[in-house]
C-alpha cells in the first residue's frame, strides 16, 4: 500500500504545472481571466481529490485531465458562448521586433477561437501539449476514431483559414 501524497506535495504540484496547465487553458478559452479561473478550478478539484492520487507522478496528468474536464463542462454551459462584450477595444501591443512573431501567434490563437469547443481541445492537447492521440482520446474520454476525425476536421479549418504555410498539409492526425 503507497502513502497518500502530502500537502507539501501537492504545492509542488500547483508550481510546476500551473505555467502548463494555465498555458493549454489559455489556448482553450482564449481569455486570460478565464483561463487563470479554469486552471484554480481544476487544482481546487484536484485537491479536494488529493488523497485518492496513488502516485505523486501521475498527479501532473491527473490535474491536466481535470482542467480539461472542466472546460468541457464549462462549454456543455448554455450560457457560455465564448462572448465577452467590452465597453471599450483593448490597447493594441507596443510595436516591437518581434512584432510578426506575435501578430502570427495572435492570427493562430484567433483562429482557435473559431472552432468548436471539442476541436480545439483535441489541437491543443495533441500539438501544443503534445500528447498522443490515445492521451488526448483518454482525456476527453472519447474514442482515439473521434480524436482523429475532430483532428482532421480542426485542421482543414485551420488550414482554410490560415493557409498551409501556418497549417502545413502534411500535418496529421496519427
Amino acid at each position: 500500500m503507497t502513502r497518500p501524497p502530502t500537502d507539501e506535495e501537492f504545492a509542488e504540484l500547483v508550481h510546476a504545472s500551473w505555467a502548463s496547465l494555465y498555458r493549454t487553458a489559455y489556448l482553450m478559452l482564449g481569455d486570460a481571466a478565464e483561463a487563470e479561473d479554469l486552471v484554480q478550478t481544476a487544482l481546487a478539484k484536484t485537491y479536494a481529490n488529493w488523497r485518492r492520487v496513488r502516485s505523486i507522478d501521475a498527479a501532473p496528468g491527473y490535474a491536466r485531465t481535470t482542467l480539461v474536464n472542466t472546460a468541457a463542462s464549462w462549454f456543455r454551459k448554455k450560457g457560455w458562448r465564448n462572448e465577452r462584450p467590452t465597453e471599450f477595444l483593448p490597447e493594441p501591443p507596443p510595436h516591437s521586433r518581434h512584432e510578426t512573431d506575435l501578430s502570427d501567434r495572435r492570427t493562430v490563437i484567433d483562429a482557435l477561437g473559431t472552432l468548436p469547443p471539442r476541436q480545439r481541445a483535441v489541437v491543443v492537447l495533441r500539438y501544443y501539449e503534445d500528447l498522443s492521440v490515445a492521451q488526448v482520446a483518454h482525456a476527453l474520454g472519447i474514442t482515439e476514431g473521434t480524436v482523429k476525425s475532430q483532428t482532421s476536421e480542426a485542421l482543414s479549418k485551420l488550414r482554410a483559414l490560415l493557409g498551409d504555410s501556418v497549417i502545413p498539409a502534411g500535418a496529421n492526425n496519427d
